[in-house]
Order: structure tokens, then C-alpha cells, then sequence
């Protein structure tokens, strides 16, 4: 099997969606900090779902200013009940056809739709319907549930940004610190396993949510 190779010089904007605070960082952190590193003035739109005004949003914010530096970060954080999305699905349709127009991104990050977690895999499902001409990948959050996926693409990373990624984690979501898979090992290791796959030291996968090959130029 040949794999394709797509190129993530010239994007712009990328619109990033999670259901909790950590969530985009941990599925797509150092994905995130390569594009900002190759595209100056790059755009970060993201929308967390839960969150607000608590200690989690001042993580995330936080946590945003240390891994994009130099990007034009654009978060909002709602207030949203952590866990009981489905319960909520008209709110949650809501804030995402509000953020759907407050962007045209040229990337969509956001949960893969069989996540186990039912926060995640609602978010997953409707990511879809607001950004229906765009390029949706679905990060993965390893976590005690075995929902792992099999991706279709994948980003290596350089052992420094894979290194960065987990450091700053630790460093910015000390909520977190005591759920036993929250740790630097577990962020490194399936970064590791996700290189393996992809013939690199370190990766992030991801799945497609639906890919346009056009075989000719324009």
C-alpha cells in the first residue's frame, strides 16, 4: 500500500471543537503547533462546549497561549454541563451553528465519532452538519475505554514538539493531574505508536470524516 501525502502549507484558519477543556490539545496539540510554526498569522477558531467560568477555562486559555504563541487564537469556552451533552443537544447544535459563522477555516479538528465518551461522540456527529464542505478530522483521546481508532491520516512530529506537547499539558491542567491515564507517558506512548504506523518517531492520528481526491489540477 502506497499512502497519499497531504500537505498542510497554506492553511490559514483551522476551526477546533472540543467538548471539554484538553480536549483539542490532547487529540491535536502538536498537529496544531506545527501548522502555526509553517503558516505565520495562522488563525486557531476553538470551541469548547463546557467549562466556563471555572478553573477549567482558565487551563485552557492558558494552555492556548503557551502552545500557539505566535497564532491569532480565537477561543470561546461554554458553560455547557460536562457529561451531559446529549441531554443538552439543542444548545450544543446552537453553539455550533454560531461558531460555523463566525469562521470559514480551511481545517476542522474535532472529536472522532466513535468515541465511547457520549459528550464526544455527539459532538462528533454534528460537527458534520454545520461544516458540511470542509476537511473534518476526528483526533483521538485515549482514556479507560478501549475506542481507540484505526486512523486514516496521520501527522508526525518532531521528538521536540512531541516533548513540548506533553510538558506543557502537565504544565497547564493541574485539574487533571490526578486521573491515572493524565500523564505524560500516555500522551508520548501513542504518539509513539501513531510514528510507528507512519514510519516517523512520533505521530497524531486522525480520521476522515469524508475526502474529495480530485485526480486533475484546479
Amino acid at each position: 500500500m502506497i499512502p497519499l501525502t497531504f500537505s498542510g502549507a497554506g492553511i490559514g484558519s483551522v476551526a477546533a471543537i472540543g467538548a471539554h477543556c484538553d480536549d483539542i490539545l490532547i487529540g491535536a496539540g502538536a498537529t496544531l503547533m506545527q501548522l502555526e510554526r509553517s503558516n505565520p498569522g495562522l488563525v486557531i477558531h476553538a470551541l469548547v462546549l463546557t467549562g466556563a467560568g471555572t478553573e477549567r477555562e482558565i487551563e485552557e486559555k492558558s494552555a492556548f497561549a503557551a502552545f500557539f504563541p505566535r497564532a491569532d487564537v480565537r477561543l470561546t469556552v461554554a458553560e455547557l454541563p460536562d457529561g451531559h451533552l446529549p441531554e443538552h443537544w439543542g444548545a450544543v447544535k446552537r453553539h455550533l451553528a454560531e461558531f460555523r459563522r463566525s469562521c470559514e477555516p480551511d481545517l476542522v479538528l474535532g472529536p472522532q465519532r466513535d468515541d465511547y465518551h457520549q459528550d464526544h461522540r455527539l459532538l462528533a456527529k454534528l460537527i458534520p452538519t454545520e461544516f458540511r464542505a470542509h476537511f473534518v478530522l476526528g483526533y483521538e483521546i485515549l482514556k479507560w475505554e478501549s475506542d481507540l481508532p484505526n486512523p486514516v491520516l496521520y501527522v508526525p512530529v518532531p521528538a521536540e514538539v512531541a516533548t513540548a506537547k506533553t510538558r506543557l499539558l502537565a504544565e497547564h491542567y493541574p485539574s487533571q493531574a490526578g486521573r491515572d491515564w493524565f500523564d505524560e507517558e500516555t500522551f508520548l506512548g501513542l504518539m509513539r505508536v501513531r510514528g510507528v504506523q507512519s514510519r516517523a518517531r512520533y505521530a497524531e492520528g486522525f480520521v476522515a470524516e469524508k475526502a474529495v481526491l480530485s485526480p486533475v489540477a484546479g
